[in-house]
């Protein structure tokens, strides 16, 4: 049955159609039209132009009126009807039982029309549903010439037909900073098909598609980095925008890992707002959230420690995800150029906000705490590379942490022991005695305040003295003087090794004492860069060199106790009244009081000093050594308190001893004009007659004597009567 053509017009309610009415009279003639001969555009809108022209097709009305004028101002105001609607007898009302679809392929058979048959609106997706037709988007008779309008209106244009399916993405989309640009006719803002494409939009779970997963973060950078009018306008930087390439999100989507964070999982997407916005997923008070949609059990443990409850309080300058973990750049924990590495966490992370003037005044906060983390030795050796030891979270926590008066907190004194504990196998309660960040410059530690400054004192008076009276008597000697030809024993083979001995192993011991100290010096970055076992090498060496240390002076005792030679030079070093009168002595005549300088025997008062300073030294460090390398025995004996002070007493006796070397012992041996450029008895172990007799003269003169005597009595011997000496 055909359908009717129902006409519905006010004039058909009074008689029978005009419109029918004239159809009717044109059929004989257009009976004897010729069919393959083509209506004219009058002919099909004499009856398609009049409004209310309807007809029934499977129970519904269908509007068959065209608008003349829309039409020829259309794209295609200049076709025939019959270009595009074709397989139809004009002569027969209804023209045909089932008109043929528009086929726009017919003349848009280019790129577009092969993208759209592939696209989500140009393929079937399941039972019962239809691809789109071109008209659903372009309208079947006013159809706009879009590439001749304006920008402005083809984005409008855009807008309003996706919005005729995506109503609620629209309104999403509109409400964004996106929608807001748009609105604002912002050159460069993004509208639907800059993220979907236009006749190619394809499902997100298609791998080619731009909305996929694995594809949009190079569809956001299209714009946001390759766009010159958007790049302008951001307040990040394109390095800053681009870094999501090279962070843990984007490594671990690009190995198929689709769960992965991209772009709108923390931006949104049609609903993309600005941080600044209160309501942008990624505003400050949001970003906890936005990261725990992935990371629940993270969310849950910072929401419970002192940094998300200080949030929840209203505290924004409170830590929050991005603040420890950045923010497009996010790194895996392991890799050593993330903030949250273990060896960068207390530079970058933590010590940003602990070490801030402006938050801990504020927020009354200790200012010290990274200062003193730096000076202990756990952040010594971090700032030297061992990534093995503590840092602040491998104390307080990472996502949970709670302040030390908490009962929970890590670093609570009920639960140091096991904190420590971690590291320090067998940690008692001993290891909570005492502060755990100590700094030596404050009061707050009595005993240890009292060894830094008094230290401090004693380095300043000591060496500042030996300063004073090194270039007093560096100016008197100024004159050079040439050594004579005899040489005298000064120091035996056992003497030099013993000497050899001391000098290698007290100088290792200041190089790597002092680089784990001062790690960012510049030459221990040039020693740490020489391998990345260097710091380990380092705590080897320097322990090695402390055995050779002690190992010497134990044998040294030995030889001044048992030894002949070494019992003298014992008896040869002992003070007596006389070094006084000598350092009196020498300070007048360096101030030109008296012209006559004391005669010093085999030791004065110079090498005496320097002697027993050598074995007060020795046995200082060798005490505190001992207890700072089994820290775990003697922090379980001592209390970590008295553990410091034994730190403290090592640190500065290092730096009392190294200054007196340099100071004292290289000037006497090297620098003072009557032994420079060296005195090389150290190694040949002899003096000239001339070194002789300008530093000891009156040892010089009791080995003269003594030489004396020797040769009297072998001359006495030599002229007694061969009789005498063959009757006794």
């Amino acid at each position: 049955m055909r359908p009717a053509v129902v006409i519905d017009s006010p004039v058909s309610s009074r008689r029978p159609s005009s419109i029918l009415m004239a159809a009717l009279a044109m059929l004989p003639t257009l009976f004897f039209v010729h069919l393959s001969e083509a209506q004219t555009k009058e002919e099909c809108l004499a009856c398609h132009g009049e409004k209310g022209v309807t007809m029934e097709r499977r129970g519904k009305t269908v509007e068959l009126f065209v608008d003349r004028q829309a039409f020829d101002h259309s794209a295609h105001g200049g076709l025939a009807c019959v270009d595009c609607h074709v397989g139809f007898n004009p002569g027969e009302i209804p023209h045909a039982k089932l008109m043929k679809p528009v086929r726009c392929v017919t003349c848009h058979n280019d790129e577009q029309f092969v993208n759209f048959s592939k696209s989500v609106h140009g393929m079937i997706r399941g039972a019962g549903k239809t691809p789109l037709a071109c008209a659903d988007c372009h309208t079947e008779h006013t159809i706009r010439n879009l590439s001749a309008e304006s920008p402005e209106a083809r984005e409008q244009f855009v807008l309003e037909t996706c919005a005729k399916c995506h109503a609620d993405e629209n309104a999403r989309f509109m409400a964004s900073d996106h929608g807001a640009a748009v609105a604002a006719r912002v050159k460069g803002a993004p509208t639907c098909i800059d993220c979907h494409g236009e006749h190619n939009v394809m499902s997100p779970k298609e791998k080619t598609a731009q909305t996929n997963r694995k594809n949009i973060a190079a569809m956001c950078l299209k714009c946001h980095v390759d766009n010159p009018d958007v790049r302008a306008r951001m307040g990040p930087s394109a390095a800053f925008i681009s870094s999501y390439e090279n962070s843990v999100h984007a490594h671990a989507m690009q190995n198929g890992n689709m769960a992965a964070a991209t772009c709108i999982d923390c931006h949104g997407s049609h609903d993309m707002r600005k941080g600044n916005n209160p309501a942008s997923s990624v505003a400050r008070r949001n970003i906890a959230s936005t990261c725990g949609k992935c990371h629940g059990d993270i969310l849950a443990q910072y929401r419970g420690s002192i940094h998300g409850q200080s949030f929840a309080q209203g505290v924004e300058a409170s830590a929050t995800c991005t603040d420890c973990h950045g923010e497009h750049n996010i790194l895996s924990p392991s890799n050593t150029a993330s903030p949250v590495s273990a060896r960068n966490v207390a530079v970058q992370v933590c010590s940003r906000c602990h070490e801030s003037l402006r938050l801990t005044s504020k927020y009354g906060l200790a200012s010290d705490r990274f200062q003193s983390f730096s000076d202990s030795y756990h952040g010594l050796a971090n700032a030297a590379g061992d990534v093995k030891v503590a840092n602040c979270a491998s104390c307080h926590g990472i996502h949970d942490i709670l302040p030390s008066s908490d009962p929970m907190s890590r670093v609570n004194r009920r639960n140091l022991a096991k904190t420590c504990g971690n590291c320090h196998p067998g940690a008692n309660e001993n290891f909570s005695r005492g502060a755990v960040h100590v700094a030596f410059a404050t009061g707050n530690e009595r005993v240890l305040y009292l060894v830094s400054t008094g230290y401090i004192v004693l380095i300043f008076v000591i060496v500042g003295g030996m300063a004073a009276h090194n270039i007093l008597d560096f100016v008197r000697k100024s004159k050079r003087r040439e050594p004579g030809h005899r040489l005298y024993l000064r120091m035996s083979v056992g003497e030099r090794v013993q000497h050899g001995t001391l000098l290698i192993s007290f100088f290792l011991l200041v190089l790597t004492g002092f680089a784990l100290r001062y790690p960012n010096a510049w030459w221990v970055i040039a020693i740490r860069g020489l391998s990345p076992i260097a710091f380990d090498v380092r705590g080897i060496l320097h322990r090695i060199a402390a055995v050779a240390l002690v190992g010497g002076g134990i044998y040294h005792l030995y030889y001044i106790f048992f030894v002949p030679r070494g019992k003298e030079l014992l008896r040869d070093l002992l003070p007596v009244r006389r070094d006084v009168t000598d350092a009196v002595g020498i300070l007048k005549f360096n101030l030109g009081f008296t012209n006559t300088k004391p005669k010093f025997g085999r030791f004065s008062y110079i090498e005496k000093s320097e002697y027993w300073a050598l074995v007060w030294g020795t046995i200082v460090m060798a005490a505190t050594g001992v207890i700072l390398w089994f820290d775990n025995t003697f922090l379980g004996i001592l209390t970590k308190y008295w553990w410091d002070v034994a730190r403290a007493v090592h640190f500065y006796e290092a730096w009392l001893a190294t200054l007196s070397i340099l100071v004292w012992h290289f000037y006497f041996v090297i620098f003072d004009p009557d032994m420079y450029p060296i005195n090389r008895s150290f190694w040949r172990g002899n003096l000239t007659e001339e070194e002789m007799e300008e530093a000891h003269p009156a040892e010089l003169e009791r080995i003269r004597r003594s030489e004396e005597i020797q040769k009297l009595e072998a001359s006495k011997k030599a002229r007694k009567p061969r009789g005498e000496s063959g009757r006794k």
